[in-house]
């Protein structure tokens, strides 16, 4: 069964992208339950409860939403992190991005994401999209159990 109060990590370095994702999540009905972190360096100290998330419930989120391009730490970065990691592996990782670069599509799939989402530009879409994604992750996906 589909985790349903699991937090969502979001993973993204630009406020407005950021806002316009936390808006189309709370669209459908995700919004309390969105963390928002601005790179990859913070992600991880998220995921593995470090510094200002050391006292975050345990547990893995139930998606991440990834930027690829953050400053400190991108997002090819945490993908090789989390997917080397044996508590976090399973983790369901949508690289969610603005990159229509083949050799990012590549280098994503090639370090473990779960999906790549290319954001439309057309806000109707983007919505559209979240809502995909979020129908499948977190509506329809069985989750793998946690270690």
């Amino acid at each position: 069964m589909p985790l349903t109060n699991t937090p969502i990590l979001l993973v993204e370095d630009n406020p407005d992208e950021a806002d316009l994702t936390r808006m189309a999540l709370a669209r459908q009905g995700f919004g309390p339950r969105v963390q928002h972190v601005s790179n990859g360096e913070q992600a991880l100290d998220y995921l593995y409860r470090r510094g200002a998330f050391s006292h975050r419930p345990e547990g893995p989120p139930a998606m991440v939403l990834l930027d690829l391009k953050m400053p400190v730490l991108d997002g090819f970065g945490v993908l090789a992190d989390v997917k080397q990691s044996p508590e976090l592996k399973h983790t369901p990782i949508v690289v969610l991005t603005s990159s229509t670069e083949p050799s990012d599509l590549s280098r994503a799939y090639a370090a473990g994401t779960n999906a790549y989402v290319a954001k439309p530009t057309d806000f109707g879409e983007f919505l559209g999209t979240i809502k995909h994604v979020c129908d499948f992750w977190l509506r329809t996906n069985e989750p793998a159990p946690v270690q």
